[in-house]
């Protein structure tokens, strides 16, 4: 039989994916672990207000309940645990101080969760922000290596959180740079981000290259001051 290999034609290539064809991701619960802090509560605001189902997670459920029912949207708030168990996609906002040890405790219930580390390691001194490098690399290398079992993105780091909680603000004029492993899974992530009005999720590398990223922040945060702007990332010529 005359096969299209023995018949020395090449065997036809699938058409590439369009790079902005994402996922559909309406459905699926958003938990925020650390959605009490300014970053948190800003982003569980935002996907609440575009109809996302959102949980903020706390160390104390109290805490998060009382900091959901002031975003309303439908928003719920529980423990760390609670917040992990119950979510589809889970983001970590906590400070860089506790990331490892909120991590850690959270092995079991993020087992299997798409995870979104959006934490900037960084330090202040009299001279302003500075990057921190973690022993891994990056925060987001660190939660990999902490969650073997979970799907480990990064994205969100270049938020203002000031934009973000302000509901005068209609729209958050901003690219999100999402990096990880699996195509899928930062396809998710960049869907995730564009139901923000005014955002847009960019593919920009696996986690490796999270470093860079993370430690732009201090970058933005000198701009902001010298400007007295909330300053973020726009990607041009896509």
């Amino acid at each position: 039989m005359t096969t299209p290999d023995s018949a020395g034609d090449a065997p036809k290539k699938a058409p590439a994916k369009d790079p902005w064809d994402l996922p559909d991701v309406s459905s699926l619960v958003v938990g925020v672990l650390g959605g009490t802090g300014d970053q948190g509560r800003g982003l569980a605001y935002r996907l609440a207000q575009a109809g996302q189902r959102v949980i903020i997670g706390s160390r104390a459920a109290e805490r998060a309940q009382a900091a959901a029912a002031e975003l309303g949207h439908g928003v719920e708030g529980a423990d760390n645990a609670e917040c992990a168990r119950r979510s589809d996609i889970v983001i970590v906002a906590v400070p860089w101080d506790g990331h490892a040890k909120t991590l850690e405790g959270l092995r079991e219930e993020l087992a299997g969760k798409l995870v979104v580390d959006c934490v900037n390691p960084l330090g202040f001194d009299k001279k302003g922000a500075y990057a921190l490098t973690p022993e891994e690399g990056s925060a987001a290398e660190q939660a990999a290596a902490l969650l073997p079992d979970s799907r480990v993105t990064a994205a969100f780091h270049h938020l203002s959180a000031v934009l973000l909680q302000d509901p005068e603000v209609a729209s958050i004029d901003t690219d999100v740079m999402v990096l990880g492993e699996s195509r899928a899974d930062t396809d998710l992530v960049q869907a995730l981000a564009g139901r923000i009005p005014g955002m847009r999720g960019v593919f920009a590398g696996r986690l490796r290259n999270a470093h860079q990223v993370e430690s732009l922040v201090a970058n933005l945060i000198s701009v902001n001051r010298r400007y007295k702007a909330h300053a973020g990332v726009r990607v041009t010529d896509i």
